[in-house]
């Protein structure tokens, strides 16, 4: 059992418009296939049809947080930069949020300022594959010396997105397409999700080449089992403790709707690849919310307990 844990990674499942997609109804039909075949795999339950509210979702990861002996949640995206800003102000300890806005669209920088600025957010979340203009685009270098004087941290998704009928094409859906930003800002923690969902091998060649590389583990990574060569969790996890280091390993859960509420399967599976692979309980503690701690600059974060 792991205590005082740290999730660095979760979406706060607000209120808002759903962005429905124009799928062939034949991929429809295989992406309800899958996805009724990994809930069962995972013993999830299907999300609920009817929002019960942004109070009643704020309250039930306040529950989720005492049910599973978590001590703080990041969320990477919740209905938009202020009504997130507004969730963590009611609970500074218990919630952090990111920024999550077009990284491509003009004016990026100046939201990320007043995003960190004015309501008080503590870090950056955006996709490879919606990127409409290179990382490393001239008017994007306000935006990364931003981040880089602040020492805050920019988490990335590159890799599939979606699933069936999602993205597995784009010309920035690789992580190397970022590696000029990462080797060039390097007092930005950046944090790839995943294990690279599909491209484990060029994020590794990214950690490689900077120190300020991290990985998260976070979500079913179901995309292991679409690769050419056997993968599993734990061979991901002994790949990037072999390599990366337990500093640069950090916990996150992909959690987000109910009735799932937190995701404690996919801790579960993570515990054990550290446990199986002999990681010692020191370099777990880091893993598990040391690192994030670190990262997010929590002032009074609990040390991590792993039983």
């Amino acid at each position: 059992m792991i205590k005082n844990l740290i999730d660095i990674h979760v979406h706060f499942p607000a209120n808002q418009p759903r962005v429905s997609r124009d799928v062939h109804p034949a991929v429809l039909a295989y992406q309800r296939e899958l996805r009724a075949k990994w809930r069962e795999q995972f013993k999830f339950d299907d999300p609920e049809t009817e929002h019960p509210g942004d109070d009643v979702q704020e309250a039930r990861w306040l529950e989720q947080m005492e049910l599973n002996h978590i001590q703080h949640i990041n969320f990477v995206t919740g209905g938009g930069n202020e009504k997130l800003a507004a969730l963590v102000k009611r609970h500074p300890d218990q919630f952090t949020g990111f920024a999550h806005h077009d990284l491509s669209d003009d004016g990026a920088y100046e939201k990320l300022q007043y995003a960190i600025e004015d309501l008080g957010l503590h870090g950056y979340k955006w996709f490879g594959p919606r990127m409409r203009k290179s990382f490393d685009a001239p008017e994007l270098k306000p935006f990364w010396t931003y981040l880089a004087d602040h020492k805050l941290p920019c988490l990335i998704h590159f890799g599939v997105l979606g699933g069936p009928g999602g993205v597995v094409y784009h010309p920035y859906i690789n992580p190397l397409t970022i590696a000029n930003v990462v080797q060039t800002y390097t007092d930005i923690p950046f944090v790839f999700p995943h294990f690279g969902a599909g491209y484990w091998q060029e994020l590794l060649h990214l950690a490689w080449s900077a120190p300020n590389v991290h990985v998260d583990g976070s979500g079913s990574n179901d995309w292991i089992r679409w690769m050419p060569y056997p993968l599993t969790v734990e061979s991901l996890f002994r790949k990037a403790y072999e390599t990366i280091g337990p500093r640069r390993i950090i916990f996150g859960s992909d959690s987000s709707d109910f009735p799932r509420g937190f995701a404690k399967r996919y801790l579960d599976i993570q515990e054990a690849a550290c446990n199986n692979i002999g990681i010692p309980k020191e370099d777990m503690k880091l893993i598990f919310g040391g690192n994030a701690a670190r990262i997010l600059q929590l002032k009074n974060a609990k040390e991590v307990v792993i039983q």
